[in-house]
């Protein structure tokens, strides 16, 4: 049973781990996903889910299986349901935005069917921009029972967006390409160009809350970026450092004039970018840093959050 005030939650998506956290409010979590890692107290929690294909190998590798397990109508990751069961929660979060970057709403609904208790809720999120980012930690915070906290989260994230701003308000705007999958070609969208735009810089490949897209190297050399931005969904700094290799080995990459005068960065996609959570701040920091280091601090990149290609 829950202690009085609290509840028992099990989180089934990274970002909702991270708000749940950053509401003080960890150690309500019984239960997360294969991929939560908000802290070590968030790790040592029983795994709800597990992905149905190898997640180890090239981003080619991986786009091959999970594209292999969608065209035959089967969901990507697979849900204990006997585990969250047990777990007995009051409360569970979960997504239905992206069937490839997490366990989707249908998932939990077929594992738990009539085996949760009548007192759980579940609760899923959708966000596609910053605005609706924002929303999802009220809707989280509401569902919680702590609303204030919410709202007080809500209020520090526009004080350091807009702190921001204004510090590169007055900037020459930095055009910049994203590239969210390394092996087929992807560019970042939903919340990443609105990060972009805060940061003093100017994407051209997405739009403002469309999912992420395809492109070829034809397409990133007309654009002729000022700045490639690489933050592979579910990449570490580490991984995504390994993976460039891929594009090192073509050769119309070497004949973009980003490459060329140095200005291609890596940063944690895993952590930072990909999640719609509390860390999309420390994402636009992050661009800024990138873009206009004469006008922020160096602060995460002294952190190991992001690097110039090659170091």
């Amino acid at each position: 049973m829950s202690r009085p005030g609290t509840l028992r939650i099990i989180s089934l998506l990274p970002a909702t781990t991270d708000v749940v956290a950053a509401l003080g409010c960890e150690e309500w979590l019984v239960g997360r996903s294969h991929e939560c890692d908000a802290s070590e107290f968030v790790k040592n929690l029983p795994a709800c889910t597990e992905p149905k294909y190898n997640p180890d190998g090239t981003s080619i590798e991986i786009d091959h299986r999970v594209n292999q397990l969608i065209s035959e109508g089967l969901s990507v990751y697979r849900v204990d349901e006997n585990l969250i069961k047990q777990l007995n929660p009051d409360l569970i979060l979960t997504q239905d935005h992206c069937e490839v970057c997490a366990v989707s709403l249908d998932d939990i609904r077929n594992a738990i069917g009539e085996n949760i208790s009548d007192h759980c809720r579940l609760l899923s999120l959708s966000p596609k921009n910053l605005d609706e980012v924002w929303n999802s930690f009220e809707e989280i915070g509401v569902a919680m029972g702590v609303e204030q906290k919410a709202r007080e989260l809500v209020a520090s994230v526009h004080t350091r967006l807009e702190k921001l701003k204004n510090a590169t308000r007055n900037r020459e705007p930095k055009r910049v390409a994203t590239i969210e999958w390394i092996d087929p070609l992807m560019t970042a969208g939903n919340w990443t160009p609105e990060l972009i735009s805060t940061a003093g810089g100017d994407d051209l490949l997405a739009g403002d809350g469309a999912h992420s897209h395809k492109i070829n190297i034809d397409q990133l050399r007309q654009a002729d970026p000022d700045v490639i931005l690489v933050i592979p969904c579910g990449y570490s700094l580490e991984t995504t450092r390994a993976e460039m290799s891929v594009l090192h080995e073509n050769p119309e990459w070497h004949n973009l004039r980003a490459v060329q005068n140095g200005n291609v960065a890596l940063a944690d996609g895993n952590l930072y970018f990909n999640r719609p959570g509390p860390k999309l701040v420390d994402s636009a920091e992050i661009i800024a840093e990138i873009l206009h280091p004469e006008m922020v601090e160096n602060s995460h990149y002294a952190q190991n959050r992001w690097e110039w290609w090659p170091g």
